[in-house]
């Protein structure tokens, strides 16, 4: 029975890229294989997307917010909400449905979603991540503005380049100026509307000019982004006190207009100017004269810890941290450690894109399409484009990243390439912002080599540990296979991961299309997973829907050497696409002892499915079985008869008419 519950989904992360389309995706996919709609509002960074309308919000059963931004929540007051980060929206799309059924109606005090994080450290990084999501435009314009105006329109002197005055170009660097001059003003204005609404934007912002303006605190240099940072988070938590004092109703509309921006804005301007303002001035020109003077240890060293937090979470809070450092500083006239960063950040999806090509067989048909997706996600400066191969490989893909990332900052900094503009990958360098263009191509290059042959490395090590287990089962009542057939390809990434990257098809699979009574095996002592595989083609060359049954097996095999098929609750899933299916098969077989099949939980596997299907026909059919497949069996009532069953034909029976793909 269709279950006809409506959903709505907001997604954001800080940068509004990749994130917030790869979770809007999840959250589409989770509700589609249960039979929900769901419309899905993004917050990207070309703007707010498919808004909704009152009557969509009207039919809602319940709202999901998976956001690392501030999210207004008044137009879903008494609608069941629950709030979580981006990256839960990406990981956990299923069990976000789950808490959101179940969730208590919206109501009394809850305007935004900065209710999302209990602890202080969840609150500080969302409203630092709302304000660095913000300031990057300003920092990105005015970047390219003046890098344009200088580069076409400046005129070598003994001083540098100067623009003449009067000119175009000197008109193009003065806006450009201006957009600089409002980086730090915007990043403390919207890290205090994050603690406060919008009675924290306007102390913000003029908080943050007071940092930018030394002459306030008879200082020689400004505060900088420190100062920007500072101010923002005084605003928004002085004006948020200011907000919940309880006031007379005829003072309240004027409360959040005129009381709380006009003491905010005094209380915190005052301190900053008297108590705040040098010492963090102080501190900011310490550090920018420290990274300026910098000798090549240091700056490789700097370049090291850098990048290694680009590629550590790829886009997450420890990137993010990175990121701001380096572009806080640009406006100061410190620019190498951004230019570190721009390698860094192409580095982990070129990285593996360019593993995809090197050693095609490691990676599934899947992850090598991904991969060149990735290498043009690395170009334009999207380090989330290595999140796909990271989440299916985590432990030899991330230290991967992390190493390759790390060597490509360093060796940018020791050859003293800066940005000038908040952004990385190769369109940096194109777009003629960096200084030494052949320079950050050369250090992305070595990056991306040192990335690139780790990660086939590592993963190859995890395939001969694989291997090196299965030979360890003895493999008994079966002639031992000699001549190993090469696989085709890969059928497809592990069934979990497969079945959500499937399109969903309207169409009902029917089980018996594929599988037979003569295809089910019950109760029988089968050791060791290439038995149990060969046991299962066996069964499909009888049928007539395989010929060669030492082919599926070399096939399947292979395909286990690249990662387990092991799903968990005692269930595998093993596969095979090549030309000895003559038509798609699926064998199941119930052990009568539980075997070792690497489970990521570590229990033993006595339910296993075997899936083959021809080359020709691997694509939507194979998809469609296994999508299938991995959707049913996670519920444990048809887990409970599939054991129970005492016939082939009572497995048939279980199965079908209950499985839509």
């Amino acid at each position: 029975m269709t279950d006809s519950r409506h959903l709505l989904a907001i997604t954001a992360c800080p940068s509004g890229v990749a994130h917030t389309y790869m979770a809007a995706e999840a959250l589409t996919d989770a509700a589609a294989a249960r039979g929900f709609t769901i419309d899905v509002e993004t917050h990207g960074s070309i703007g707010v997307e498919g808004t909704f309308t009152q009557d969509s919000i009207d039919r809602a059963d319940a709202v999901i917010i998976a956001a690392d931004k501030n999210i207004e929540l008044d137009r879903f007051r008494g609608k069941p909400v629950v709030v979580s980060t981006v990256s839960e929206g990406i990981n956990r799309a299923d069990g976000l449905i789950d808490d959101a059924l179940v969730a208590k109606p919206l109501e009394g005090e809850a305007s935004a979603s900065k209710s999302a994080e209990h602890t202080g450290a969840g609150v500080i990084y969302k409203a630092l991540m709302n304000g660095v999501s913000h300031m990057i435009p300003f920092v990105v314009t005015g970047g390219l503005m003046l890098a344009l105006a200088y580069s076409i329109g400046g005129t070598p002197t003994q001083q540098g380049l100067v623009i003449p005055e009067g000119s175009f170009w000197y008109l193009i660097s003065q806006i450009g100026t201006l957009a600089f001059n409002l980086m730090v003003p915007v990043l403390s204005g919207f890290i205090a509307m994050a603690i406060a609404d919008r009675p924290g934007l306007a102390p913000g912002l003029i908080t943050g000019f007071i940092a930018t303006t030394p002459a306030l605190y008879h200082s020689e240099a400004g505060a900088g982004f420190l100062g920007g940072i500072v101010t923002g988070f005084m605003s928004g938590c002085v004006a948020l006190l200011i907000k919940k004092i309880k006031v007379h109703k005829w003072i309240a509309p004027i409360w959040p207009i005129i009381v709380i921006p006009v003491l905010t804005t005094t209380v915190v301007g005052l301190i900053f100017v008297y108590a705040l303002g040098t010492p963090i001035a102080a501190f900011f020109t310490w550090l920018t004269t420290a990274l300026a003077g910098m000798g090549g240890t240091q700056v490789g060293l700097l370049g090291l810890l850098l990048g290694a937090m680009i590629g550590f979470d790829m886009g997450g809070p420890v990137n993010k941290v990175a990121f701001l450092f380096a572009g806080g500083l640009i406006a100061s006239g410190t620019s190498v450690p951004m230019g570190m960063v721009a390698v860094a950040i192409a580095t982990p999806p070129i990285g593996m894109g360019v593993a995809t090509l090197v050693r095609r067989r490691l990676f599934t048909d899947a992850e090598r399409e991904n991969g060149i997706a990735a290498i043009f996600m690395g170009f334009f400066g999207i380090t989330e484009g290595a999140i796909p191969f990271a989440a299916a490989h985590p432990l030899q893909v991330i230290p991967a990243n992390v190493i390759g990332s790390a060597v490509g900052a360093a060796v940018a900094g020791l050859f003293g390439v800066s940005n000038e503009v908040m952004w990385g990958g190769g369109i940096v360098a194109v777009l003629g912002v960096v200084n030494r263009p052949l320079q950050f191509f050369c250090a992305l290059a070595v990056g991306v080599a040192v990335n690139a042959v780790l990660a086939i490395l590592l993963l190859d090590l995890g395939n001969l540990r694989s291997r090196r287990t299965d030979r360890a089962i003895p493999d008994q009542d079966q002639d031992t296979r000699t001549d190993a057939v090469d696989a085709p390809g890969d059928a497809a990434g592990s069934p979990v991961e497969t079945a959500d990257k499937a399109e969903p098809a309207t169409r009902a699979v029917s089980f018996t299309d594929y599988l037979r009574p003569d295809s089910v095996i019950l109760d029988e002592k089968l050791i060791g997973r290439e038995q149990v595989i060969a046991a299962l083609a066996a069964r499909g060359t009888a049928t007539g829907q395989l010929k060669d049954a030492d082919q599926i097996v070399a096939t399947a095999m292979d395909r286990e050497a690249m990662g387990t098929t092991a799903v968990g609750d005692a269930l595998a899933i093993p596969h095979a696409k090549c030309d000895a299916a003559i038509e798609p098969f699926l064998g199941f077989a119930r052990l009568s002892a539980g075997i070792d099949w690497e489970a990521a939980d570590g229990g033993p596997v006595d339910l296993v499915f075997l899936i083959a299907v021809p080359e020709a026909a691997a694509g939507n059919e194979h998809l469609r079985i296994l999508a299938a497949l991995a959707r049913t069996l996670m519920h444990e009532r048809v887990r409970e008869e599939l054991y129970a069953a005492r016939t082939p034909k009572d497995v048939i029976d279980v199965l079908s008419g209950r499985v839509r793909a």
